[in-house]
C-alpha cells in the first residue's frame, strides 16, 4: 500500500468521537504535537522523565501520568516523541504493549526502524514508524505545511490516519517500517547538501560591498529554478540513460569548475564545501560520458 497524497487533519472530520491517545516525550516536537491534538479535541494522557513540562498542558485538559507504564496503559494508540532510539528502548523496557499500537516518532536510521518494529511485534503491538518533516511551530499549522511520513502497519495507519493528521499532513509510504526514516533522511540530507551550497554563496561575498540581504533573494530565485534538476535526474535514474534531455553536460561542467575555485581562492574562501563534488563529477567523466548530466554521480556513491 502506497499513498502519497498529503493529508490534514482539516481533511478528516468524520472522526466521532476523536481518538484518545497516549504521548511519549514533551520535549520541543512533542510539546507542539500534544498541543494540536489537544486544539483538536483528542483525550491527551502525556508522559515526560521531566514531569514539570506537562504542566501548562494540564489546564487545556491533559492527564498526565506517572510512569511510561501508567502512560501506555491509558490508551491503545500510543505516540512516542522521545530524544532517539535508546531512550524508546529504556522508557518502554517493562511497559506491557500487548493491544498496542505504537507510533514511533523519534528520528532513527531505517535499519533502526525495522529493529523497532520487529520489536514492538515480538511484544504484541502493532507498529507505524514516522520522520517528521517540519519543525515545531509548523506543527498545528496546515498553512506552513508541515507533514510526517509513514511506514509500517497499514492497518495501524489507516484506522488512526485522522488522529495522525491533527498535528501535521501524513503521507504514508509503505509497508516497509525503514522507510519514513529513510525518506526523511533522504530529504534531510539533500536539505544539508543545499545549506553548503548556500554556506559557500554567502562566503564569497563576504567583506565585499555586497550585502547579503541583497543577495538572498537572488539565492533564493536561483535555487528554486535549479530543482528542476531533480525531476530530471529520477527520469534518468529511471530510463537509465543519463544523456536524455541534458542542457548541461557533464563534460562542460567539469571544464568549468576551475572558475568556481579559483574565484573561491580570490576571494579566500575554503572550497571544502565544493572539491567532493568536483571530485565525483571528474571521476564520473573518466567512466562516463561527456554527454550525460551530473546523473551517473548516484552510481558513484553506491558502495
Amino acid at each position: 500500500m502506497t499513498n502519497n497524497r498529503v493529508e490534514n487533519a482539516a481533511e478528516n472530520v468524520t472522526e466521532n468521537p476523536p481518538t484518545p491517545l497516549t504521548l511519549l516525550g514533551l520535549g520541543a516536537m512533542g510539546a507542539a504535537l500534544a498541543g494540536a491534538w489537544l486544539t483538536a479535541g483528542h483525550p491527551l494522557t502525556v508522559w515526560n522523565r521531566t514531569a514539570a513540562r506537562a504542566d501548562a498542558l494540564v489546564g487545556r485538559g491533559a492527564v498526565v501520568a506517572a510512569t511510561a507504564a501508567e502512560a501506555v496503559a491509558a490508551n491503545r494508540l500510543v505516540v512516542v516523541c522521545l530524544l532517539d532510539d535508546d531512550s524508546v528502548a529504556e522508557a518502554l523496557a517493562d511497559v506491557d504493549l500487548t493491544g498496542k499500537d505504537l507510533v514511533n516518532l523519534v528520528t532513527s536510521t531505517p535499519d533502526q526502524a525495522r529493529a523497532r518494529a520487529a520489536w514492538a511485534e515480538r511484544r504484541g503491538a502493532r507498529y507505524l514508524d514516522g520522520g517528521i518533516m517540519a519543525v515545531p511551530p509548523m506543527i498545528g499549522v496546515p498553512a506552513a505545511g508541515p507533514y510526517v511520513f509513514y511506514s509500517g502497519s497499514p492497518a495501524l495507519f489507516e484506522e488512526h490516519r485522522t488522529a495522525l493528521a491533527a498535528p501535521a499532513g501524513t503521507r504514508y509510504v509503505g509497508e516497509d517500517a525503514g522507510y519514513a526514516a529513510l525518506h526523511d533522511v533522504a530529504l534531510l540530507s539533500a536539505m544539508y547538501g543545499m545549506f553548503a551550497g548556500v554556506s559557500h554563496a554567502f562566503a564569497l561575498v563576504r567583506g565585499e560591498a555586497v550585502a547579503p540581504g541583497d543577495l538572498a533573494p537572488l539565492l533564493s530565485d536561483y535555487v528554486t529554478a535549479m530543482t528542476g534538476f531533480i525531476a530530471g535526474t529520477a527520469a534518468r535514474l529511471e530510463s537509465g540513460d543519463y544523456t536524455k534531455g541534458v542542457v548541461s553536460n557533464l563534460a562542460m561542467q567539469v571544464a568549468g569548475k576551475g572558475t568556481l575555485l579559483r574565484t573561491a581562492e580570490e576571494q579566500g574562501v575554503s572550497a571544502e564545501l565544493l572539491e567532493p563534488y568536483f571530485r565525483l563529477m571528474e571521476r564520473r567523466l573518466e567512466v562516463g560520458s561527456g554527454e550525460e548530466d551530473l546523473t551517473g554521480v548516484v552510481d558513484l556513491l553506491r558502495r
